[in-house]
């Protein structure tokens, strides 16, 4: 794991919400996992058997991940081991994200929403 060493004199972070991480360290493994249905509506109207995820498809779908199969050269010197940094204003984390102070070996976040618009049909 890449060595280096963060210092934050300040963080301020006004919202951390769904299945988001607020991590001060190092990390070997973080998964982040967020699923919502958002139903918006013309009429306030709502019925006591919605909101099933095994309904939608997009919930259950594998997420096809292309491998990486061209060669990477990189390299790297860390002259200075240290991160500085004076301050960190945060509005709002949310659906499945990470604000992480330290080093990380792997990193998975998936976030799933199926948006769907009820609206009046026009007379």
């Amino acid at each position: 794991m890449l060595q280096r060493t963060a210092a934050v004199n300040d963080i301020k972070i006004a919202s951390l919400a769904i299945a988001s991480v607020f991590q001060i360290g190092d990390s070997n493994l973080i998964q982040g996992y967020s699923r919502a249905i958002a139903v918006q509506r013309e009429k306030e109207l709502f019925f006591g058997n919605e909101g099933n995820f095994a309904d939608f498809p997009i919930f259950s779908e594998p997420i096809p991940l292309t491998p990486i199969s061209e060669n990477i050269n990189m390299s790297r010197q860390n002259i200075n081991p240290f991160l500085k940094v004076g301050k960190i204003d945060i509005i709002g984390v949310s659906s499945s994200s990470i604000v992480h102070l330290g080093n990380t070996n792997h990193v998975s976040l998936e976030t799933r929403v199926k948006h769907i618009r009820q609206l009046l049909t026009k007379k």
